[in-house]
């Protein structure tokens, strides 16, 4: 699942953004969550955890115009995906509108 998000910021803003974001919602859904593991690689976050036992993971790379999410999901929640795509899309595009 690849996601790209435009925005109108500096990259260290638009890392802010997300790294406050990732905060709040494990602070909100974290006890839901296992094994969560996420590190900035340079303009690169590399993540990954499990929800009732399934494990997903991915990237957000940030560029000097976009956000691109690619994810990968477990094969018993691709059913689900484009829900999945439409949460995330609508949450970055609040998060990144300026």
């Amino acid at each position: 699942m690849r996601i790209t998000i435009p925005h109108k910021m500096n990259k260290s803003t638009a890392r802010e953004r997300i790294e406050t974001r990732l905060h709040q919602l494990l602070s909100t859904y974290g006890r839901y969550l296992s094994e969560v593991e996420h590190r900035w690689e340079g303009d690169r976050l590399v993540f990954s955890g499990k929800a009732k036992g399934m494990k997903a993971n991915g990237t957000v790379d940030i560029t000097d115009n976009e956000v691109i999410i690619d994810g990968k999901l477990p094969l018993l929640a691709k059913p689900f995906e484009p829900r999945i795509k439409r949460q995330i899309e609508k949450e970055a595009e609040t998060m990144f509108r300026t």
